[in-house]
């Protein structure tokens, strides 16, 4: 982004005309709906941050990485035994 771009959820600064300036603000507002409602986009970042982050911290520590891995692993092992057992009584 260079320095005269503004994001697509601001209304640029120096619009005289009210109704560009009415559509600039309708267009920043529409912008910032879309990337609050857009889960499925939020999501798809926020686990591509969460992959990054767990690949550098496996480079890192690999012996704590596996670790981790093992006692997740347990847990979700340890919910589904659970959610069986109360399911089957």
């Amino acid at each position: 982004m260079t320095t005269t771009e503004v994001p697509r959820t601001v209304v640029p600064a120096g619009i005289t005309d009210p109704v560009a300036s009415a559509r600039a603000e309708l267009r920043a507002a529409l912008a910032a709906i879309e990337v609050r409602g857009n889960f499925p986009r939020r999501i798809e970042k926020a686990t591509s941050r969460g992959v990054v982050r767990a690949r550098a911290f496996a480079h890192r520590n690999p012996p704590a990485a596996g670790a981790a891995v093992v006692a997740a692993a347990a847990a979700v092992g340890g919910l589904v035994w659970v959610l069986a057992r109360a399911i089957s009584r």
